[in-house]
C-alpha cells in the first residue's frame, strides 16, 4: 500500500510584513497576511503549510536553521533584510531545504537599493511583483 506524504512548506516573512493590509496599501494591498494565509491553505490542501513572521533579523536566521533541514520547502520574504543581511543570505546557503525568495512588489521598479539581494544567489528561485499572489506562485514550484 502506498501512502502519500504531504510536503511540508513554511512561509517565513521578515520585518513590517506583520502590518500588511495597513502598510502602504497602494504597494502591498489591503489584505492582512493572516487572511491571505488562510486562503492559501484552502487553495493548497495537499501541502502542510506553516507560517512564521519576525521583525528581528536573528530570529529569522534562527527559524531558517530550525526548519532548514526538515521541511520540504521554504518561501522566504525577508523584506528589507533581503537588501542588507549577509547573515540571512548565509543562512539560506547553509541549509539543505530549498528556498524560494518572494517579494510582493517588483523590487526592481523601486528604489535602487532594493535591486540588491543577498538571498537570490543561494535561492532555488525568485518570484516578485505579483502582489500576494507571489506566494501562491512560489508554492506551485514545490508541487
Amino acid at each position: 500500500m502506498y501512502f502519500y506524504k504531504m510536503k511540508k512548506i513554511i512561509i517565513v516573512n521578515g520585518p513590517n510584513l506583520n502590518i500588511l493590509g495597513k502598510r502602504e496599501p497602494e504597494i502591498y494591498g489591503s489584505e492582512s497576511f493572516e487572511a491571505y494565509f488562510k486562503s492559501l491553505k484552502e487553495e493548497f490542501p495537499n501541502l502542510e503549510l506553516d507560517y512564521y513572521q519576525s521583525n528581528i533579523e536573528g530570529a529569522l536566521i534562527d527559524k531558517l536553521h530550525e526548519v532548514g533541514f526538515s521541511y520540504d520547502g521554504i518561501i522566504l520574504n525577508a523584506a528589507a533584510y533581503t537588501h542588507t543581511s549577509v547573515g540571512i543570505g548565509d543562512a539560506v546557503k547553509g541549509i539543505s531545504t530549498p528556498v524560494i525568495e518572494v517579494h510582493i512588489s517588483n523590487t526592481y521598479s523601486r528604489e535602487k537599493f532594493r535591486h540588491q539581494s543577498f538571498i537570490s544567489p543561494n535561492a532555488k528561485g525568485l518570484v516578485l511583483g505579483f502582489g500576494l499572489k507571489s506566494y501562491a506562485l512560489a508554492l506551485q514550484s514545490f508541487l
